[in-house]
């Protein structure tokens, strides 16, 4: 259900706002609203144009706990804003502890960026020469030669044959190889300085790609390598050295830290309330004006509190169409059927006018979903196993599954299934594959399938008093009266119901000229709801195109209205096309296993069989089965546009 809300304002001396927010408000949950938004039209009131000083040393205050190995609890009860309690931190000592905290932080950041930067470079070094490990001269010595020019690189292999073949013996050159792979071939070329143009020239046809080595390295390639590597390994090992230290240091001031942390998020809360907040000035005082939404039951308490207290005075408001803003929507529900909240969330939360659709949805859900999967061992696999995980892990899905579960054990007692086995117990109601019916002018139907449109038609129908009751609670009687799920809709519908079912159990039907007012009427009154609402309304009715393109859409709309209560009725048959399709899938999986004709099971294809139809099935029933509540009630009756109630919490 949807809990009642009720506007409370408090008023008092803007000194006393802080005393409010930590003595009142932290104990109970209210959603503040912008209180001069919500009283535009209240004179001589002003906002709180401070900005909010704690504001940047939040940031820096979580940025150092979460540094801390331990976050040790802080008694935050002992922060009061009197100066009663001497323990208390004051904001500006938290402020200091936070404020050289943070310049420790800032300075072992530095220090650790430049280690990192060091390492950085010697690791693009160690890359860069890595390829030339095969070169066994020292890189020095090559990177000053005064007449030879030299170009390390690499080149592709293709190119690199064609250079061999055709070009290598005629050119005043050496090449010297170092490493190989599919691609390329890594090595460095020497050529005289008075040729070096022209080499080059030819190189760069061959798409030799030049790499520039550092004047860094002492000895061989293999010597600098093992060099920069252990010179990297130091670097990381200094690093965490540097880590550890930096953690122990600011581990010292943990609790400290800490508590300084609680105080400046406590202010920093706080002083966002005084945004809120809208102030007036009288001749020697500034009083402060604060409101927001609270539950009936919370207000109330809050009220008599504050009532008591001689600096505050208090209103409460419990019509919400007098408030500017929207009432929040709190959902409050048992227990049991709180998870199935996760699936009107999904859709949207009702608004504070509507009613809560969850319990309408448990129960059409669970009950929905054991039909269409009636079996008592798989069912009991989904209750058990659902509420274990639910149990552990507090998953919303983990307890729907487990009350699908429940349901789904239900019909298999009704269907006479266990584990897909229909010869172990006796179905207390009907085999859904055996089952048939015999129907004026339709013939044999399956029996489930007659069941199910007859169920989808009830559904229906009561879809549409909700929506009834959901219209006249949200003031609209247009939509109450006259819609294709008002009561016009109701009446032409379930018109339409009871003439079927007459007709089914061969009972007389009612005269021509009473079926013409049943379904006519209601009709005539859907394709008029606009000029009826504007005159009920007693407001002007508009047509757009004029009369005649009114009568040609009215027409199309009709058409269009009686085709989707049609197909809304048959899209019920699913639910009996899944109960006779899980009977023919475990069917198919005892024939594998040869349980057919009194045969011993293959009990491994009988265990794989059930975890494959258990899982794979039941995911699709429950989409099929979400399906119908979205598509088939929930588009009926339901908007969920709500806004949600999120209350100001204070950090204690």
């Amino acid at each position: 259900m949807i809990e009642k809300m009720e506007f409370l304002s408090i008023i008092g001396p803007k000194d006393q706002l802080d005393r409010v927010t930590e003595k009142y408000l932290g104990r109970y949950e209210i959603q503040l609203e912008n209180t001069v938004a919500e009283l535009k039209n209240l004179k001589d009131i002003v906002p709180n144009t401070e900005n909010n000083p704690y504001r940047e040393w939040v940031g820096k205050a979580q940025a150092a706990v979460a540094l801390l190995k331990e976050k040790q609890p802080v008694d935050k009860g002992k922060m009061s804003l009197d100066g009663t309690k001497t323990e208390q931190m004051t904001p500006e000592e938290a402020i200091a502890v936070i404020s050289a905290a943070d310049e420790a932080i800032e300075e072992h950041n530095r220090s650790k960026s430049r280690i990192q930067e060091e390492r950085k470079k010697k690791t693009e070094l160690l890359e860069s020469i890595r390829p030339f490990l095969e070169l066994h001269f020292e890189v020095s010595r090559i990177l000053h030669f005064q007449n030879v020019k030299f170009r390390f690189g690499r080149i592709p292999v293709a190119f690199y044959q064609k250079l061999k073949e055709y070009v290598y013996e005629d050119i005043c050159t050496i090449f010297e190889k170092c490493r190989e792979d599919d691609s390329y071939i890594w090595g460095v070329y020497f050529v005289p300085k008075a040729e070096s143009e022209k080499v080059d020239a030819i190189y760069a046809s061959m798409h030799f790609e030049r790499l520039f080595i550092e004047d860094a390295y002492e000895g061989t390639v293999d010597e600098a390598c093992q060099a920069l590597e252990q010179e990297i390994l130091q670097l990381e090992q200094k690093e965490e050295w540097m880590e550890d230290g930096f953690r122990k240091v600011i581990g010292r001031d943990q609790e400290k830290i800490c508590q300084a942390a609680a105080v400046i998020e406590t202010w920093s809360a706080r002083f966002d309330v005084r945004r809120l907040a809208a102030f007036t000035k009288t001749k020697n005082e500034i009083f402060f004006i604060l409101c927001g939404w609270m539950t009936k039951k919370d207000a109330d308490k809050l009220g008599k509190q504050l009532e008591a207290d001689p600096e505050l005075f208090v209103t409460l408001e419990s019509n919400p169409d007098r408030r500017m803003s929207v009432p929040p929507t709190k959902l409050k529900n048992p227990s049991l059927i709180r998870p199935f909240e996760m699936f009107v969330r999904m859709y949207g939360l009702p608004n504070y006018y509507e009613f809560d659709p969850t319990l309408f949805v448990a129960l059409t859900y669970s009950i929905i979903f054991g039909a269409m999967f009636g079996d008592v061992g798989q069912g009991l696999c989904l209750l058990v196993g659902g509420f274990a995980l639910y149990r552990f892990k507090k998953m919303d899905l983990a307890a729907i599954i487990s009350c699908c579960g429940f349901f789904s054990t239900i019909f298999g007692f009704l269907y006479g299934s266990v584990f897909g086995f229909e010869n172990w117990i006796p179905a207390l109601w009907l085999r859904p594959s055996e089952a048939m019916t015999n129907l004026p002018f339709i013939g044999n139907l399956n029996t489930v399938f007659v069941v199910t449109i007859a169920i989808g038609m009830g559904l229906i129908l009561l879809t549409m008093i909700f929506s009834i009751v959901n219209a006249c609670k949200a003031g609209d009687m247009g939509d109450a009266l006259f819609d294709t799920n008002g009561v016009a809709g109701f009446v032409f519908y379930g018109s339409l119901v009871a003439v079927v079912v007459l007709f089914m159990t061969g009972n007389k039907l009612p005269a021509a000229v009473v079926l013409v007012v049943m379904f006519l009427a209601p009709l005539l009154v859907i394709a008029c709801k606009e000029p009826l609402t504007a005159l009920l309304e007693k407001k002007k009715a508009h047509l757009e195109g004029g009369p005649v393109m009114f009568v040609v859409q009215g027409f199309f709309e009709l058409f269009e209205v009686c085709l989707s209560y049609f197909s809304n009725t048959l899209s019920f048959v699913r639910i009996g096309a899944f109960a006779v399709s899980h009977a023919a899938m475990m069917e198919v999986v005892l024939m594998l296993a040869g349980a057919e004709n009194g045969g011993t099971p293959n009990l491994l294809v009988v265990v794989l069989g059930n975890i494959i139809v258990c899982g794979m099935e039941g995911l699709v029933v429950g989409i099929q089965v979400l399906r119908l509540q979205y598509y088939e009630f929930f588009s009926r009756f339901y908007k969920g546009n709500g806004k949600e109630f999120r209350p100001y919490r204070n950090l204690r």
